[in-house]
């Protein structure tokens, strides 16, 4: 009989089974995180990105005790190179479907042609049907509209519709934040960014991508009143808010989309790179580091990082976590530095006014 070989994902199973013996008979630290990473070959992300839950412990360990996931592409735009592929929340849905989960995906993008962006001025609105408009456009736009149709899914626009408060227990601006119901109910949020760079964050990653959490509603597209809050604690004007969002969800599984990466003036101005990485985590802070650490980020160089931190989560150097996969050195590239200003120069420019 002829010899039978195992494919890819059946050997790195076997890995990470091996792996999780190893450890169980030489403990790691109890609080260390594990992040996976693994390279895309001969295009096929949907491998990679099994792979990389693989190494994790595989979906069902993932979301056991957990019926409702939600997932989060970062949809700033309708620009795909500057978006998360619909090959990843595919890939994702499918698993998680497979496992016999209730999958949905959620989205608040920031702005799109013609509802909040005439020219080349973007503008804030808290208008309801241009909330709408504008997210029903990108989803259509993306593939995300036919994606959701074909997996049987819902999309959620979570600018709008059904919103509630929620308290945000040692909030560094926010102590109560308004999100959408579909984030309260769900028993796991996923955060499925595209690894890029960012002109006021350094980085936009997982957590950065809670920010499409912040509905536009409350807090207007492109979040003016959540900057212009959040820069009175600190320059960026960004990384307190997010980590507020961030404590206000159950935020946990990140898988960072860095087939396509982006460098310099990110999220959306910058240069398209190929990485054909994707790295993923059960810890939101160990896995935005390790991938940060990949585009040549060191951790106090991302405010997110630090104020999080801040907040009491961890870890807070690299050494703390254990990547599985690819070792970081392997797939690492020093991405283009963004042009980083602070939001109160920033707000005098750009989307200056409301629509």
């Amino acid at each position: 009989m002829a010899a039978m070989h195992p494919t890819r994902r059946q050997f790195l199973a076997g890995v990470a089974s091996s792996l999780t013996s190893h450890l169980c008979a030489t403990p790691l630290p109890a609080d260390r995180p594990v992040v996976s990473i693994v390279k895309i070959h001969n295009g096929r992300v949907d491998s990679a990105v099994e792979e990389a839950i693989d190494l994790l412990g595989g979906i069902s360990a993932i979301t056991r005790g957990k019926d409702r996931i939600l997932l989060k592409p970062n949809l700033v735009s309708p620009m795909p190179t500057a978006t998360t592929k619909p090959v990843v929340i595919r890939t994702l849905a499918k698993l998680m479907q497979a496992a016999h989960k209730d999958v949905s995906i959620g989205e608040g993008s920031a702005a799109a042609p013609p509802f909040n962006v005439k020219g080349t001025e973007v503008f804030r609105t808290t208008k309801i049907e241009l909330l709408n408009g504008m997210q029903q456009a990108v989803f259509d736009q993306l593939g995300y509209s036919e994606l959701a149709k074909s997996l049987h899914v819902p999309l959620i626009n979570l600018h709008t519709g059904e919103l509630v408060e929620v308290k945000v227990p040692g909030a560094f601006v926010f102590e109560r934040l308004t999100i959408h119901r579909s984030l309260v109910e769900t028993d796991l949020l996923c955060s499925v960014p595209m690894m890029k760079t960012h002109a006021l964050a350094g980085v936009t990653l997982g957590m950065k991508n809670l920010v499409g959490a912040f509905p536009g509603a409350i807090y207007q597209a492109v979040r003016g009143r959540m900057h212009d809050a959040a820069a009175k604690v600190e320059p960026s004007g960004t990384a307190v808010a997010v980590v507020d969002m961030v404590r206000a969800n159950k935020l946990g599984l990140v898988v960072v989309d860095g087939s396509t990466a982006m460098e310099g003036q990110g999220p959306t101005e910058g240069t398209p790179v190929q990485m054909e990485t994707i790295v993923a985590g059960t810890n939101p802070l160990a896995t935005d580091m390790v991938a940060a650490n990949i585009m040549g980020f060191e951790p106090p160089q991302i405010p997110t990082f630090t104020w999080a931190n801040k907040a009491g989560l961890r870890p807070a150097q690299i050494d703390e976590i254990e990547v599985r996969g690819e070792p970081v050195e392997k797939v690492a590239r020093q991405f283009a530095r963004p042009q980083i200003a602070p939001w109160e120069f920033v707000r005098n420019f750009w989307a200056t006014r409301e629509i």
